[in-house]
């Protein structure tokens, strides 16, 4: 019963840091513009800890690298809490498999961002399409849905390319990831 409700409570206060870190991330590679109510949310959320690991690790390649290593580092300490929660046995803890899967979950995390801001996308262009909240998904989206476009065809004034999209990233999670996931398995 305690268990349950640790777990409960590392996937309420800790996780959502992980998906912080990572969209902030994404937002900076996906050259987001982050003066909107979205990015001010993650940005105040975040900026106590990226500004003084920022001093440290330094941007690379164009990429928001502490961001990145941050996300990394909270997930990572996320699946180690959940692992000793669970009662796994710490006398021979398999450390590469625990970066391996941080990776994968992390690889996860950002499909299921893409899926969100597609699904957010899609609801305000019927509901909200002037809404500040638009641009921000589709800034986020364009970069993907662009070579689906090119394949789907646009039904009248429908446009399927999101919905193919999502069924895309489904069968992502399914195949490649559950084969990675399982994997990992293998190394813990």
């Amino acid at each position: 019963m305690m268990n349950q409700a640790l777990l409960f409570l590392l996937d309420v206060l800790v996780q959502p840091f992980a998906a912080l870190f990572l969209l902030r991330f994404h937002a900076g590679w996906l050259r987001v513009p982050m003066r909107n109510p979205i990015g001010e949310v993650v940005m105040s959320l975040t900026d106590f800890v990226v500004l003084r690991v920022r001093r440290y690790v330094p941007p690379a390649w164009g990429f928001d690298t502490t961001s990145l290593l941050l996300a990394f580092v909270v997930e990572g300490i996320y699946l180690m809490l959940m692992l000793s929660a669970q009662g796994y046995p710490y006398a021979v803890f398999p450390l590469l498999g625990l970066l391996a899967w941080t990776l994968v979950k992390l690889l996860v995390l950002s499909v299921y961002l893409l899926m969100t801001m597609l699904f957010v996308q899609a609801v305000l262009s019927w509901v909200s399409p002037h809404s500040p909240l638009a641009p921000v998904a589709a800034n986020f989206t364009q970069r993907f849905l662009q070579p689906v476009r090119s394949i789907v065809p646009m039904v009248g004034n429908i446009d399927f390319s999101v919905l193919a999209l999502l069924i895309i990233c489904q069968l992502i999670l399914i195949v490649p990831v559950g084969w990675l996931e399982h994997l990992v398995s293998r190394m813990l």
